[in-house]
């Protein structure tokens, strides 16, 4: 028992999933000039919710299956090998995109705390975005460190990772706080309160990226061979986790609002770090900075063991080489860890635009994963009750997928997007026509 997680450290992991770059970053770049406050909020809960009702179907799932791969496990287990693939194929792009995100948001985090430090060593410019050798380097450091850590075991990992979540909440609260007795509430009021107005599509276009937003919830099913509980309390866990990812993303959307207006907010690279300067000072901005590192590593470590897991039940069912299934002396899935970590290096020398591009796919692979699993269930239980459950579950996954991919979706994804998104599902075909024949 002395190597399996405690719930605080299994918490951890799973809100420092679902609290990565985006909640920092997201206020500026999308939710204030999509929808506001208001249908920012609704959208977020409307998501959170729709997820717990898919959370119910992955407690069902964890109730007959506990192993590594999650969802993998599960689909291969109840539907085949073919179904199991497509699961496993689509859900370790939306793991891995997460990584590179996070690490390449990592010198953003060191640049704005000594402006400028890595830019240096200019490689070359790609959609737009200049890349720097300073800002591969820093990126490839902090992956390295925690590869190491997952290399030396998952009980290290959690310890880890529940040092910096503690960092990142207590962080977040002062830094929120701070700005709500620091900023004229008037503004905020006349910007977004008295002119308030209840959007559908609004709330649609923040909706239909919940998947990605809330994705780290799927790290109970990854983890369920660790837990040093039982599976009703993993279950909790997920719940809780993402009630205060709901609460994190909107307390940092509204100190964004306190500062600005949503045609503002755009203008600035980040927009919340350039209000909790202007309006806190230097000692809230080093606080906030704090906090976004905390997010960037909590990300990384939680994806990290979230994919390297994925890809050993992968390597173990051999749909992908049996190597990947390999551990070592710590009993980690080592040959799994460095292979993500590998990737993890290429994607970061495409530049930021590049990886959001894929990521923006990575709510499309969680959806396709989460259909699997409702479906699945679906078909397994006897009880009206769980049936209606799991339907709902369907229902909400069919949703996620419909607003990414019709034409006419505010929320659809983009050219660059698709295109990614095509060259993957032949990459995923070619793979599997391989190892069948």
């Amino acid at each position: 028992m002395s190597k399996k997680l405690s719930i605080i450290e299994v918490f951890a992991i799973i809100l420092g999933a679902i609290i990565g770059w985006g909640s920092f970053m997201l206020p500026g770049t999308k939710f204030l000039s999509s929808a506001g406050v208001g249908n920012t909020f609704l959208g977020l809960l409307l998501g959170a919710m729709c997820i717990i009702i898919i959370e119910r179907s992955y407690h069902i799932m964890m109730q007959e299956t506990c192993e590594e791969g999650g969802e993998f496990s599960y689909i291969y287990k109840e539907l085949g090998a073919n179904h199991g693939f497509i699961v496993g194929w689509f859900l370790s792009l939306a793991y891995l995109t997460m990584i590179p995100l996070n690490a390449s948001a990592f010198p953003l985090v060191i640049n704005k705390l000594f402006e400028g430090l890595l830019d240096f060593g200019y490689l070359y410019t790609i959609a737009g975005d200049s890349v720097y050798f300073g800002e591969i380097i820093a990126s490839y450091i902090v992956i390295l460190i925690f590869m190491t850590i997952n290399l030396k075991g998952i009980k290290e990992t959690g310890r880890v990772q529940k040092y910096i979540i503690f960092m990142l909440i207590m962080c977040i609260l002062v830094v929120f706080f701070g700005m709500v007795m620091n900023v004229d509430s008037k503004n905020f009021i006349n910007n977004y309160v008295s002119n308030y107005k209840f959007n559908m599509k609004e709330i649609l276009q923040v909706f239909a990226i919940t998947p990605f937003l809330y994705i780290g919830f799927d790290a109970i099913p990854q983890l369920a061979t660790n837990f040093g509980f039982n599976n009703k309390k993993a279950s909790i866990l997920a719940v809780i986790s993402l009630l205060v990812g709901l609460l994190i993303y909107n307390l940092l959307n509204i100190a964004t609002a306190m500062a600005y207006t949503p045609s503002q907010a755009i203008k600035f690279e980040w927009a919340l770090g350039s209000g909790v300067m202007q309006y806190i000072g230097k000692g809230g901005f080093l606080l906030l900075v704090i906090a976004l590192g905390a997010a960037v590593s909590s990300g990384i470590n939680g994806f990290m063991i979230c994919s390297s897991k994925l890809i050993g039940a992968m390597g173990k069912q051999k749909v992908i080489s049996h190597k990947f299934n390999d551990r070592n002396k710590n009993g980690e899935l080592s040959n799994s860890i460095l292979f993500v970590s590998g990737i993890s290096f290429i994607a970061v020398m495409f530049g930021r635009e590049v990886i959001l591009w894929i990521v923006d796919m990575s709510s499309l692979g969680a959806a396709i994963a989460y259909f699997y699993v409702c479906i699945a269930t679906f078909k397994k239980q006897t009880i009206f009750g769980k049936k209606l459950i799991t339907l709902l579950g369907i229902s909400s996954s069919i949703l996620f997928i419909l607003l990414l991919l019709l034409p006419f979706s505010p929320a659809k994804l983009s050219i660059q997007s698709l295109v990614a998104l095509i060259i993957w599902t032949i990459l995923g075909a070619i793979f599997w026509y391989r190892d069948r024949k």
